[in-house]
């Protein structure tokens, strides 16, 4: 069965690059990306991986965990990192998951077989520290992900946790967002958005974002 937005991350223990995970206790009370990758050594994949090595500064603001997966070997996975590091200027500083028996890609449903019967597509998961899944990314092998955009959803996703706000489209931290319908008490409205809104409609009330610091993460 496939995993759908809301449900709950399936725990495991896999090898990984860095020794076994114990998926729960590896992500503890963080934020987690689990993506997979269809194989080591492939392009597309190693610019992917750079990337997320170059964002770990970015993750850490918004206390999120990086974990990669792919079904080739601990062993290769290692060799690969080295090109990887190489070849993207950076330094991998994220456990890569070998999920030789594809145990974790069938729980999390990462093989498409009218893909391919043998590798993962490029599955991407937002986890939250509930251990629930927040947001669910699938690309074709032949189209590297934005990680800028995973970035931004992670930044609405915490955003509307905390506030009761939805983010419009294209939606950037700092940016105006949307009060929910649901909150309708005037006298709440004004404690939680001191700034004011305006009523482009009578559901659609734009106010500033209410965490006025992001720089601050």
């Amino acid at each position: 069965m496939s995993l759908r937005l809301g449900d709950t991350a399936p725990d495991f223990e896999q090898d990984s690059s860095e020794g076994k995970i114990s998926f729960y206790d590896w992500l503890g009370d963080s934020w987690g990306i689990l993506f997979s990758h269809p194989a080591d050594f492939t392009p597309v994949c190693t610019t992917e991986l750079g990337l997320t090595a170059k964002l770990k500064d970015e993750f850490a603001k918004r206390n999120v965990k990086a974990i990669a997966l792919s079904v080739d070997p601990v062993e290769s996975h290692k060799e690969w990192i080295q090109d990887i590091n190489e070849t993207q200027g950076c330094s991998v500083n994220f456990p890569i998951i070998a999920d030789q028996d594809r145990k974790v890609s069938e729980l999390y449903d990462m093989i498409h077989p009218n893909a391919d019967s043998s590798m993962t597509v490029r599955s991407l998961f937002v986890i939250d520290p509930n251990k629930k899944v927040r947001l669910i990314i699938t690309y074709p092998a032949s189209t590297g992900r934005n990680f800028n955009e995973v970035l931004r959803v992670v930044d609405s996703l915490q955003l509307t946790d905390d506030h009761k706000v939805a983010t419009p489209g294209n939606w950037e931290r700092g940016g105006d967002v949307v009060i929910v319908p649901s909150l309708q008490d005037e006298d709440e409205i004004k404690q939680r958005f001191p700034q004011g809104y305006k009523a482009v409609k009578s559901y659609l009330r734009m106010t500033p974002d209410p965490k006025a610091n992001w720089s601050g993460d």
